[in-house]
């Protein structure tokens, strides 16, 4: 598979953007870090360009740190706190109370999440780039992501590989095991994701791949956060005219 993936690297880069450089986000864990080195693997280093967006203080922020020195890639380190704060300053000022909305799980999940992103492609249009989309299947199914934020991007290498395939071709790059194996987690809540989720990504993967599950109250939660965030994944409705 892994082949196959820097192959295909390779095809939409000569298809859409010849000559074109990688633009990706780095948290330094597993999906960033694998798709990072897919994009080295397939378009040489010097093509792969790293951003690096804590939000204010990050404690993890070494992990970003080591990648980007394993893989020798060019990297750029923007902090979005300032941006984040800014923005919720000017909707308070537009009269919706800042408080009131910093207590808005939806809202405050899936900002900074979208700032990045904005970041990314402002970056990407600089550097004649391609935004890489770092989602994985198992997240993807659950709409572990966000609309706009992290599911966005041009081009997406592991949308289609579950959480523990994801983890077996880092292992396949060679890349270190901290990267492969850090726990995934939002940077928010102070909570890791299956602590968010309520079941374990090996649950949720078996789940998906064999339709089996123990768990009647996991499958449950599954089957509901599937439904819910289907329109995450599919297509934006259009209205069509009719022809007479």
């Amino acid at each position: 598979m892994k082949e196959q993936i820097i192959q295909w690297i390779r095809d939409y880069f000569e298809q859409n953007g010849k000559g074109c450089n990688a633009v990706i986000g780095i948290s330094g864990g597993k999906d960033s870090s694998v798709c990072a080195a897919l994009l080295v693997e397939a378009l040489g280093k010097d093509r792969v360009i790293g951003v690096l967006m804590p939000q204010g203080n990050q404690h993890d922020i070494q992990m970003s740190y080591d990648l980007v020195a394993h893989l020798g890639i060019k990297h750029y380190v923007v902090n979005i706190g300032a941006v984040c704060d800014s923005l919720v300053s000017v909707i308070d000022a537009g009269g919706i109370n800042k408080d009131d909305l910093l207590k808005n799980k939806v809202y405050y999940s899936n900002t900074p999440a979208r700032v990045r992103m904005t970041v990314l492609y402002g970056i990407s249009a600089m550097f004649n780039g391609r935004v890489a989309n770092t989602c994985n299947k198992s997240e993807d199914y659950v709409g572990y992501s966000t609309k706009f934020g992290d599911s966005a991007g041009d081009f997406s290498p592991l949308s289609d590989l579950l959480v523990k395939e994801v983890k077996a071709l880092g292992y396949e790059l060679g890349l270190p095991k901290k990267f492969i194996e850090k726990i995934p987690e939002d940077g928010l809540s102070g909570k890791s994701d299956e602590d968010n989720l309520g079941f374990t990504y090996a649950v949720l993967d078996r789940y998906i791949e064999t339709g089996e599950i123990d768990d009647p109250v996991a499958k449950e939660k599954i089957d509901r956060l599937h439904k819910a965030n289907l329109h995450k994944i599919t297509p934006m409705p259009m209205f069509k005219k009719i022809k007479n």
